[in-house]
Parts: C-alpha cells; sequence; structure tokens
C-alpha cells in the first residue's frame, strides 16, 4: 500500500517564510547597517563591522543626543497638552448626553483625513506670521493637533469603562463632582489615560512631516536628523538613529498591551 504524500506543507511553509522576511527582513537590515563600518554592492553581508559611528553619534559634537533630548522634551509638552485637553472632552463625552457626540468624536478625525503636506504648509506659513515657525512651542502645537485624535478617543473609552454607580455613590456619601472625580473615576480611568499618553508620545517621537515645516532647521528631533543622515548616504548614522526610536517604541507598546484593559478597547470610538 502506498502511502500518500501530503504537499500543502509547500505552499504554507512559502508563505510563512514570505512572511518571516517582510516582518525579520528590514529588522535585520537595520541592525547590520548600525554595525556596519564598510559594506557595498554587491556584497549581501558588511565586510567590516565596529562600533565607530556609535562613537559619533553619542560624541559631543554629534547631534544625536541634543536631538533625542529635543524630541523627549517636544514629546513630553505634546502628551501634557493633549491630556489637558483630553480629559476634560473624554469626561464630557463619556457622561454628558450631548448632540451630535459621534459627530464630535468624528471631528477629532480631521487632522487624520488630508494629506499632511498642504496641511502642514499652510500652519507653517500661519506660524511665521505670529512668531510660532521655528520654536518648540510651534512644535508641539502641531503635535498635538496630530496626537489628540488618540487622547480624546482613549479618554473617552477610559471614562465609560468607569460605572457611573461608583460616582453616584460617592456622591450620595456627600462627596462633591470634583472630589468623586478625583478620587473615584479619575484612578480607575488612569491605566487608559496612561495608554492615552503613550500613543500620544509616540505619535510625537516618530513625527516628520510637521517637525521639518514649523521647527526645522531651529528645532532639530530625531526624526530629521534620521532624514538628514538618510538623504546624505550615512546609512549608518540612520540606522542608529532609527533603533534609537524604534526601542522606546517597543517598550512602550508592552506597557499598552499590559495595562489597556479590554473593556476600554471596546468603547472606543462609542
Amino acid at each position: 500500500m502506498m502511502t500518500r504524500i501530503d504537499f500543502w506543507w509547500v505552499p504554507r511553509a512559502l508563505v510563512l517564510g514570505l512572511l518571516a522576511f517582510v516582518i525579520f527582513g528590514p529588522l535585520t537590515n537595520l541592525l547590520l547597517w548600525t554595525v556596519a563600518e564598510k559594506w557595498y554592492f554587491p556584497h549581501m553581508l558588511p565586510l567590516e563591522y565596529g562600533f565607530s559611528f556609535w562613537q559619533r553619534v553619542f560624541s559631543t559634537r554629534g547631534n544625536a543626543m541634543e536631538s533625542l533630548v529635543t524630541s523627549i522634551v517636544v514629546a513630553s509638552l505634546t502628551v501634557v497638552v493633549a491630556l489637558a485637553l483630553a480629559v476634560p472632552a473624554g469626561y464630557a463625552l463619556s457622561r454628558l448626553k450631548l448632540p451630535f457626540r459621534s459627530l464630535i468624536l468624528l471631528a477629532f478625525l480631521i487632522p487624520q483625513a488630508f494629506p499632511n503636506l498642504p496641511v502642514y504648509v499652510n500652519i507653517a506659513r500661519f506660524f511665521y506670521q505670529i512668531g510660532l515657525n521655528g520654536t518648540i512651542m510651534g512644535v508641539v502645537l502641531v503635535h498635538v493637533t496630530h496626537g489628540l485624535v488618540y487622547a480624546v478617543w482613549i479618554a473617552t473609552a477610559a471614562f465609560s469603562a468607569v460605572q457611573i454607580d461608583l460616582e453616584e455613590a460617592a456622591r450620595s456619601i456627600g462627596a462633591g463632582p470634583l472630589r468623586a472625580f478625583r478620587d473615584v473615576t479619575l484612578p480607575l480611568a488612569a491605566p487608559g489615560l496612561l495608554a492615552s499618553a503613550i500613543f500620544v508620545f509616540l505619535e510625537s517621537l516618530d513625527e516628520f512631516t510637521g517637525s521639518y515645516f514649523v521647527g526645522a532647521p531651529d528645532v532639530n528631533t530625531l526624526p530629521l536628523l534620521l532624514y538628514t543622515a538618510g538623504s546624505g548616504g550615512n546609512y549608518q548614522i540612520a540606522s542608529i538613529t532609527a533603533l534609537l526610536l524604534l526601542i522606546p517604541s517597543i517598550g512602550f507598546m508592552l506597557v499598552v498591551e499590559r495595562f489597556l484593559r479590554a473593556d476600554v478597547l471596546s468603547k472606543v470610538g462609542h
């Protein structure tokens, strides 16, 4: 009796191999460029390995550390401004019976609906007229408009996941509206608000177009340094800069996965 051979594993293996190449191929190439001292076509791998470009990036004469500090400052200020707007907006959208509530939530998607280039060109021209072009505050305001959708939508979902009965119970024993919000609602919504802050921080950290038109050359962030190095053919510096942006993104996303509960996710956009 002949044994039947199942050849279905061949296309499955090809698909899995293709997916692995698409996912891990660019990352492997990035990591190789960070330690490549000499690498050119047609060689498949670097000819020499080393860390001299890492020393150049982190040297006092390099711009990477200054750009990293600027990016962190801009992203932190963006989080503060975005949450200052998103917390009251999210609470109102989750608790008040507002007319056209869905349309209000959709309105926060408007900055995402239009192409970034013409929007930022016009913002840069307006900021130049009022003296905000080339300033950290100007870059922060641009980043806030881009990240506010994450802040408001997730904040609304976080407050919606907190049962209103808990607030009413606190008020029934004498707590005022502000105290009930501070002692009951806000602590319970804190994990969702933390996830919102992380999304806004990462969006600001990786944002390029607005930073280029509004901030450059006075406000030099890591994405701008990455663009400058890559366009100049310095792929080692560009790859190291990209890795500096990738590491906190992965770390923060793990934090989001840990703290953003399923009940909060189910209410995003509702």
